[in-house]
């Protein structure tokens, strides 16, 4: 990583048509507005930690944060028939006509991000 890099971030996230980070927001008790909140700039990374951490789909609500507005992913792009989280290369392929033109076979326009995760 260039110095550049460093100082200014990753590219993608100047790029308006792309969320800046992915956010997830668990609930700390059932009926509580508490929640415990992820943070990552890739939805891969965000999904990989909320399975470390045993959080499935059900018990979650993930936002894309754009720099002016969010909006919450339909749990039909993150989880498979049996409602459970799908796979990188299984999301890879469920966003690719969400970001059109972004996603390809052989490359991500989210490739420059970090996958890492941070939170709660």
């Amino acid at each position: 990583m260039g110095l550049l890099q460093k100082l200014l971030g990753p590219q993608s996230k100047y790029d308006e048509t792309l969320p800046y980070t992915y956010e997830a927001r668990v609930r700390v008790f059932e009926d509580s507005d508490e929640f415990k909140t992820y943070f990552s700039d890739t939805i891969c990374g965000l999904i990989a930690a909320l399975q470390k951490d045993g959080i499935g789909p059900e018990e979650s609500e993930l936002f894309e944060i754009y720099h002016d507005n969010e909006t919450q992913l339909a749990a039909s792009l993150l989880t498979n028939a049996e409602g459970k989280w799908l796979s990188r290369e299984e999301l890879c392929r469920a966003f690719e006509q969400h970001y059109p033109g972004h996603i390809r076979r052989d490359s991500c326009s989210f490739e420059d991000r970090s996958r890492s995760c941070a939170g709660p």
